[in-house]
C-alpha cells in the first residue's frame, strides 16, 4: 500500500499541484486524483518511477511511500537449494 500522505507532502514540499504533477507525468489530472484518492493502489510501477524522478526521492523516501512497512518485517529470506544441478538441462 503507498503512503498517500508521504507522496502528498513531497508534492506539495517540491511546489507542485496535483495539475503540474499531472501534466508533467503525461497523464489526465483526474487520472492522478484518482490513483491519490484510492490509496496509490493502482500506481503502476511506471508511474512509481515517474514520481521518483519527478519528486527527486531518495531511494529510502521511495520505499517508505510505496512499499507498506510489513513488506520488510514479514519478508523471509529464500533459501537457495546447493544441491540442484542446474548444468545438467
Amino acid at each position: 500500500m503507498v503512503s498517500i500522505n508521504k507522496l502528498r507532502g513531497k508534492i506539495v514540499e517540491c511546489g507542485l499541484t496535483i495539475e503540474n504533477l499531472a501534466d508533467m507525468m503525461g497523464i489526465n489530472r483526474s487520472t492522478l486524483y484518482r490513483r491519490l484518492n484510492t490509496g496509490g493502489e493502482n500506481i503502476s510501477i511506471k508511474e512509481a518511477n515517474q514520481l521518483k524522478e519527478i519528486l527527486q526521492l531518495t531511494p529510502v523516501e521511495a520505499n517508505n511511500i510505496f512499499f507498506n512497512s510489513n513488506v520488510a518485517s514479514n519478508a523471509t529470506r529464500c533459501e537457495v537449494d546447493n544441491t540442484h544441478d542446474f548444468n545438467r538441462y
